[in-house]
């Protein structure tokens, strides 16, 4: 899988990096949730995209196998692959916001994020 392009400056308030994005600090919440939901529809689509990836011929003979072989599966995996990277795209922009959000760094949010996935 290629790598997904680096997440733009954001500056929220008057913290963070010029020459990107800039939101007031009372929209960034707004602005959050609304890549939440799209985090959620791609999540949605990501699975659809699976299921056309790993699609299996009809039938156990030649055509079906061909077909799903030289086309079918090609094609969805790189769906799969387009798919995936919009998905951690998002996941990384709403770490971003998140941490300008927070007056903080990516880093350090990540490093919350991971804390708050393991319970600690």
């Amino acid at each position: 899988m290629s790598e997904i392009p680096p997440t733009p400056p954001i500056k929220v308030g008057s913290y963070g990096a010029a020459g990107g994005y800039q939101f007031d600090e009372d929209e960034i919440d707004s602005v959050i949730k609304q890549w939440q939901d799209l985090h959620d529809h791609l999540g949605d689509d990501l699975v659809e995209a699976q299921k056309i990836a790993y699609v299996k011929p009809p039938a156990d003979e030649f055509a079906s196998h061909d077909f799903v072989d030289k086309g079918a599966n090609p094609s969805g995996y790189t769906l799969l692959d387009q798919h995936q990277r919009m998905v951690d795209y998002v996941a990384a922009f709403i770490t971003a916001l998140t941490a300008a959000k927070n007056k903080i760094t990516v880093h350090e949010q990540q490093q919350r994020d991971n804390l708050d996935k393991t319970g600690a």
